[in-house]
C-alpha cells in the first residue's frame, strides 16, 4: 500500500474542517452585521456563540447526510450539488430560527446574500481542493478479473471516473491454465476488481490480495449481501455466523410504521395546496380522471393499488398493449410532463403510506407482470419483498440512469439487511437531492437485461420512473 494512502482520510478531514470554518465565519459575519442587534432583546456574547455553534452543527448534519464531506470520493459536480443543497436547507432553517428568536419575520435578504456567497465559495473551493487531492493521489492503476460474464458494463461505469480509477487490463481467468499466471498480472497493479468468478477462485484471489496488501474491489453476490448483516456467535469452540433472514424485527417495524404515519400526515398537510392545484390542472387539461390506479406488489407479495396523478392521456393504451413510457412520449399530457419532471405525480402515494400499503422508504413497488419477467432471469428478485414497498429507496437515491435490475436488487437487499431508522432519515434527505438533480431511468437497459419485448409483454402502464 502506498504510504500516502494512510493520510487520505486526514486530508479529507482537514479540507472539510477548513471549509466548515469558512462557512461558519460567513454566517457569524451576517449574524453580527444584520441580526444580533436588531432583535427585541439583543443577544449577549454567549448567546451569539450558541447560535453560531448551532449553525455549524446543522452544516455538519446536512453535509453528513448528503455526502458533503466525501472529498476525493464524489465527483466534483456531485460534491458541489451535495454541499449546495445542504447550505440551502441549513440557511432556510436558520432564517426561521432567527425569525423565531426575533418574534417576527426578520429581513431575508442577508440570508440570501449569505447563501449566494457560500455557494460561490464552495464552487471555487471544490475546484481548488480537487486539483490538490488528485495531484497528491492520482488515479489507481487497476486490473479487472472476470469469468463467465463480461465485465464491460462495470468497466464503462468506472471509466467515467478517470480521476479516480484507471483500468489498465481486463483478464478473463478462463484464458489461463493456472491461477499463478493471473496472480503475476495482479502484482503489476495497485488494485484488482474481482467480478463474477467461481467462488473457489474468488476466495484464492482475495487471500492473495490480503497477503500482498493489494486493494481489492469485490462485486458482491446476493449471498455476500446477506452475510454482511450476520452476527458472530460463540456457543462452541468453532466460530459461527448467524443470518436471521427474518426481515425487520418487531421493534423496527413498529418504529418504521409510527414514523410513516406521522411523516405522511405532515406531508399531506404540507403539500395539500400543491395537490389541490395539481388535481385541478389535470382535470382541466382533458377532463379525464384525476387519479391513476395501478396494481403493484408490496411486502410478502401482497397486491395493492398505487395512486398517482394521471400524467398521460386517458386512453394511453387504447390498443390494449401496455407500453413503457419513453422520452418525449406523445401520450404524456402537457400538465403530465410538468408533474412528472417535478415528481408531483407521486404525491398521492402518501395516502398509500397512511393506509399501510407502502412505507416512506423501501424498495419501489413493481407490477406483478413485470416482477414475473424479472424472476425469469433473476430468481432472487422476490427477496426484496421482505419489507413494504416505498415511496423512495436506496436504489432510487444511489442508482443511476443505467443501473441494471440486478444491481437495483442488490441495493434493495443492502437496505433491508442494514436497516436502521437513521438510514431511513438519510435516504429521505437524499431524496430531496435527487428531486433537484435527478438521475434518469433508462428503460432500454432493463429491456436488454430481461430480454423484454414491449410488443408482447405486460409492462408498466404509465412507464417506469
Amino acid at each position: 500500500m502506498n504510504k500516502r494512502d494512510q493520510y487520505k482520510r486526514l486530508f479529507s478531514f482537514g479540507a472539510s474542517m477548513i471549509l466548515l470554518g469558512f462557512l461558519t465565519a460567513f454566517f457569524a459575519f451576517i449574524w453580527y452585521r444584520y441580526y444580533s442587534d436588531t432583535i427585541i432583546l439583543p443577544y449577549y456574547r454567549r448567546g451569539n456563540w450558541v447560535l453560531i455553534a448551532i449553525y455549524t452543527i446543522l452544516i455538519m448534519i446536512f453535509f453528513k447526510a448528503y455526502g458533503g464531506f466525501k472529498v476525493g470520493y464524489l465527483k466534483k459536480t456531485d460534491m458541489f450539488y451535495s454541499q449546495m443543497i445542504s447550505i440551502v436547507c441549513v440557511n432556510v432553517i436558520t432564517y426561521f430560527q432567527i425569525s423565531l428568536i426575533g418574534r417576527d419575520f426578520m429581513r431575508g435578504f442577508p440570508i440570501v446574500y449569505l447563501t449566494v456567497a457560500e455557494v460561490i465559495f464552495i464552487f471555487f473551493w471544490n475546484m481548488f481542493v480537487d486539483k490538490i487531492y488528485f495531484f497528491v493521489y492520482p488515479p489507481r492503476r487497476l486490473i479487472i478479473l472476470y469469468g463467465s460474464r463480461q465485465a464491460a458494463s462495470l468497466v464503462m461505469k468506472m471509466s467515467t471516473r478517470v480521476d479516480k480509477y484507471m483500468i489498465c487490463e481486463s483478464v478473463n481467468i478462463g484464458d489461463f491454465e493456472n491461477e499463478d499466471e493471473v496472480k503475476k498480472h495482479i502484482l503489476k497493479y495497485e488494485g484488482v476488481i474481482i467480478c463474477d468468478i467461481p467462488a473457489k477462485s474468488r476466495n484464492d484471489y482475495m487471500k492473495f490480495c490480503f497477503r500482498n496488501d493489494i486493494r481489492a474491489y469485490i462485486v458482491p453476490k446476493i449471498s455476500d449481501i446477506i452475510l454482511r448483516s450476520a452476527e458472530d456467535i460463540r456457543l462452541f469452540d468453532t466460530p459461527l455466523i448467524l443470518c436471521r433472514n427474518g426481515g425487520l424485527t418487531f421493534e423496527q417495524r413498529f418504529i418504521k410504521r409510527t414514523a410513516d404515519i406521522i411523516i405522511s400526515l405532515l406531508m399531506i398537510i404540507l403539500f395539500s395546496p400543491i395537490m389541490l392545484v395539481t388535481a385541478l390542472a389535470v382535470k382541466l387539461c382533458d377532463g379525464g380522471n384525476i387519479i391513476y390506479r395501478q396494481k403493484r406488489l408490496t411486502i410478502d407479495e401482497k397486491e395493492f393499488y398505487i395512486y398517482k396523478f394521471r400524467s398521460m392521456v386517458a386512453d394511453a393504451e387504447k390498443s390494449g398493449v401496455p407500453q413503457l413510457a419513453k422520452d418525449y412520449d406523445k401520450r404524456i399530457t402537457p400538465v403530465g410532463r410538468i408533474i412528472r419532471s417535478c415528481r408531483i405525480d407521486e404525491l398521492p402515494q402518501l395516502f398509500n403510506i397512511l393506509k399501510g400499503d407502502m412505507s416512506i422508504v423501501g424498495p419501489r413497488p413493481e407490477r406483478p407482470e413485470l416482477a414475473e419477467e424479472y424472476e425469469k432471469t433473476i430468481p432472487e428478485f422476490k427477496y426484496r419483498l421482505k419489507v413494504k414497498a416505498g415511496l423512495t429507496g436506496y436504489a432510487q437515491v444511489t442508482g443511476t440512469y443505467d443501473t441494471t435490475p440486478y444491481d437495483k436488487l442488490k441495493m434493495d437487499l443492502m437496505y433491508i439487511e442494514n436497516y436502521s431508522f437513521r438510514l431511513d432519515l438519510q435516504l429521505m434527505l437524499m431524496t430531496l437531492k435527487t428531486m433537484f438533480f435527478p438521475n434518469k431511468t433508462n428503460a432500454e437497459t432493463e429491456k436488454e437485461v430481461l430480454g423484454i419485448d414491449e410488443n408482447n409483454t405486460d409492462n408498466k402502464k404509465e412507464g417506469r420512473k
